[in-house]
């Protein structure tokens, strides 16, 4: 049982390992893909949407078949961890992309007229008054994507990447008990996404715009007074 219960726990950590290392650079290269598509760069913008468009259109287990199986047919090899990163890197940055984007554009335009009004340049308008804006609106679901990723992270066993999937899977295979061990990879896999949904929530109250106190005693005077 102890043996167990350490394979599983090993599974977690390398489960756990792979999702914080895709989280490190996926959201920046949604973030890039996302601004060459607003800013419509001529050669750049076609590519991001091709990008976008196979890697949203074709599923995850199917890329990570072909980077870990197809590649060493063109002479480029790669183990499984690794090649898992990539796929989840890749499919996942497509997915972020789209929210970035659609959070950015959903800023109204006279934010960038106000901002040129002041004095300021695209880029300072983008750091100082866009950003600001569209991460609260898009922060939501891309740390839902990031939930996902979680859980995603089980397909890496159909590479053979020993997570903790595919630990429960081997251990089924010696000890014929296949309910008890999914269960309890089940029940990690549930308890590691409660704290990430959790740490959401407490994130998601920082970010809600507050009202000035000043506003609501005017508001609150205002209501006192007759029609």
């Amino acid at each position: 049982m102890i043996e167990v219960m350490i394979k599983v726990a090993a599974g977690a950590v390398t489960a756990a390992v792979c999702a914080t290392v895709v989280r490190r650079g996926t959201p920046e290269l949604g973030f890039l893909l996302a601004l060459i598509q607003i800013q419509k760069i001529p050669v750049l913008k076609p590519l991001a949407r091709v990008y976008v468009w196979v890697f949203r259109g074709t599923p995850l287990i199917v890329q990570m078949y072909i980077i870990f199986f197809g590649l060493p047919s063109l002479g480029i090899t790669l183990d499984a961890f690794p090649s898992a990163v990539i796929a989840f890197s890749l499919n996942y940055a497509a997915y972020m992309s789209e929210t970035i984007r659609a959070a950015i554009q959903s800023v109204p335009e006279g934010q960038w007229e106000a901002g040129y009004m002041i004095g300021l340049s695209s880029g300072q308008i983008m750091l100082r008054v866009i950003l600001p804006q569209a991460a609260r609106v898009a922060f939501p679901t891309l740390f839902s994507t990031l939930i996902g990723l979680t859980k995603d992270s089980s397909l890496a066993a159909s590479i053979t990447v020993v997570e903790m999937f595919k630990a429960a899977q081997q251990i089924a295979s010696r000890t014929f008990e296949p309910f008890a061990l999914y269960c309890e990879a089940a029940f990690v896999y549930l308890m590691l996404n409660t704290v990430l949904t959790l740490l959401q929530s407490v994130l998601e109250k920082r970010l809600v715009w507050k009202q000035p106190k000043q506003q609501s005693a005017v508001q609150k005077q205002l209501e006192k007074e007759p029609a």
